[in-house]
């Protein structure tokens, strides 16, 4: 088995194919003396696991879940067969420009602008007592060395806008709880991948997080619209 293997993974060990076995990934059979048997289905299902741990850098968790996909849509019973998935299932297309939902270019980092306590109440328009709301609750946050990014000032003038509907700091704690969890689900889909040292490998991963960003906001965005309609009957 590792013969076939090693020609076009020649990292491959053992200890590696037996780690695959034991989170799931391929399911040898066993002879009557307890030796394990690769089948020529459980060899291609390793090229297809292997290729997409080198290739496109994905997690295990979502390689499983291409593999039990596939799986699931054959219909004679006898798994995979042979039978993989065409190709690895790419990033999901990004919202259409023009829909009004944010696009992954959205979340590209921007300038490094730092701004003072002094700069971001002049920028926003707010004062002293509602920035320290502001802060109390997480909406804001300076960084480490107490400077401000232009984001901020957003967020500010955003919160000062909502405060004109009798909406206070501490209505919107929900806010920050909601992007903090969304941001711990796409600190669960990158990690995987940034952990490789090489440069493609980051590369991958800013791509998977604007990309996942941008569904993540555009998904937000189409639920609040649904639940107006409800409400409103439009």
């Amino acid at each position: 088995m590792l013969a076939q293997l090693r020609p076009d993974f020649p990292d491959v060990t053992i200890s590696k194919i037996r780690f695959l076995e034991s989170e799931g990934l391929v399911r040898p059979g066993r002879t009557a003396s307890g030796y394990r048997q690769f089948s020529a289905a459980d060899v291609e299902r390793l090229r297809f696991v292997l290729a997409a741990q080198r290739d496109h850098y994905l997690p295990l968790k979502v390689i499983k879940e291409q593999l039990d996909a596939a799986d699931r849509g054959l219909t004679d019973g006898q798994g995979l067969g042979g039978r993989l998935p065409r190709k690895l299932v790419s990033l999901p297309a990004a919202p259409a420009a023009g829909d009004g939902l944010p696009r992954p270019d959205d979340f590209a980092p921007g300038r490094d602008v730092r701004l003072t306590r002094e700069d971001l109440l002049a920028e926003a328009g707010i004062d002293t007592a509602l920035l320290a709301e502001l802060e109390q609750y997480g909406l804001i946050r300076a960084g480490a060395a107490g400077f401000y990014d232009p984001d901020a000032v957003q967020v500010a003038r955003t919160v000062r806008a909502m405060t004109e509907f009798g909406i206070e700091p501490r209505h919107l704690r929900a806010f920050r709880a909601s992007a903090d969890r969304e941001v711990g689900l796409l600190q669960q889909i990158v990690t995987p991948v940034s952990r490789h040292r090489d440069a493609e490998a980051q590369v991958r991963a800013d791509e998977i997080a604007r990309q996942f960003a941008a569904l993540s906001v555009s998904l937000h965005t189409l639920l609040v619209k649904a639940g107006i309609r409800d409400f409103t009957g439009g």
